[in-house]
């Protein structure tokens, strides 16, 4: 199967419009998910969230973004999580190549009145990003490597009084799973889909 490029990339994401939540949420949200080029092909940008009681996602995987400010626009929002998490301004560097799917935050179980739209951006120079105090790393992951099978998984996680088995992506010792996973795997669908055509 061939590997994943731009013109596939672009392809997938123009393949049909990104779906909008018919919810009136309370809060919205913006992530970036960011492409770059490699050696080994195209990498995407996660994060270490740091540990924080009041956080529901303390500690997770995460693209980087978060919650828009009053009137913001929520492109504005990705780019200014971004820039404010990673010091990578996206703004002056990268290039918006489309959307994802919008999608109704979830924590703890329990969905949130919160709404997470993906944007998703090229990054034209090569730059790792540092990381600011709400973030413990920054992690280059290799997409082909994201998409293969073996990264495929399921992990344990307790609800008061039972344990679930939920699905997940395992990269080394990093552990991808509810809403970053659920934006990949809308990514996963609409790579895949373009790549069969």
């Amino acid at each position: 199967m061939s590997s994943v490029g731009w013109d596939l990339v672009h392809h997938a994401l123009r393949r049909r419009p990104a779906a909008r939540l018919d919810v009136a949420a309370a809060t919205r949200a913006a992530v970036a998910v960011v492409f770059r080029d490699a050696r080994t092909g195209l990498e995407l940008l996660f994060m270490r969230r740091a540990e924080h009681e009041d956080d529901p996602w303390s500690g997770h995987i995460s693209f980087p973004g978060g919650r828009a400010e009053p009137g913001e626009e929520l492109l504005a929002t990705a780019i200014r999580e971004t820039a404010e998490e990673t010091e990578i301004d996206l703004g002056r560097h990268a290039e918006m190549l489309g959307t994802l799917d919008e999608i109704q935050a979830m924590a703890r179980g329990r969905p949130v009145d919160l709404t997470i739209s993906p944007f998703v951006f090229r990054l034209r120079r090569t730059q790792d990003g540092t990381p600011n105090q709400e973030v413990v790393s920054l992690h280059w992951l290799p997409l082909e490597r994201l998409l293969a099978p073996e990264c495929r998984s399921t992990m344990e996680l307790s609800r008061k009084q039972s344990t679930l088995r939920v699905p997940c992506l395992r990269v080394d010792d990093l552990v991808i799973w509810g809403l970053t996973l659920r934006m990949f795997e809308n990514l996963r669908e609409l790579v895949e889909a373009a790549r069969h055509e």
